[in-house]
């Protein structure tokens, strides 16, 4: 069952303006599908993740530009929503960032560096 907490952050998204109102129904609409598919069984040998963290971080003054922790139910959605900030990531990285989350893997799952546009993005699973 979603919690309080999960739907808190997505509200407050939405109010800091990180998301949009209708990404943030979205959000929503996808935490009450996770809700019904509730009796899937977890994974063997291995505690399930619960947060998906994106950190996007200047590079030359180290502060961070967005930080933004979803639940993982709503990774779908919200790699699709990132991935709309930056298309040119899309392909590759959403291809490894998914393969890693079904291979179990926690922890930083992606670490890139654009030195173009001066900002380092990492994305955790834990």
């Amino acid at each position: 069952m979603a919690t309080t907490e999960e739907r808190m952050q997505i509200l407050k998204m939405i109010e800091e303006g990180k998301i949009s109102a209708q990404e943030g129904a979205d959000l929503l609409r996808a935490l009450e599908k996770k809700d019904a598919g509730a009796g899937a069984e977890p994974l063997r040998g291995a505690s399930q993740p619960r947060w998906f963290r994106v950190r996007i971080t200047d590079v030359s003054s180290g502060k961070n530009k967005v930080n933004v922790n979803i639940p993982m139910g709503l990774v779908q959605v919200g790699v699709k929503m990132g991935a709309r900030f930056a298309p040119e990531l899309e392909g590759v990285t959403y291809n490894e960032l998914m393969e890693a989350i079904r291979a179990g893997r926690q922890g930083k799952v992606i670490d890139i560096t654009d030195n173009d546009d001066g900002e380092r993005i990492e994305i955790f699973v834990e």
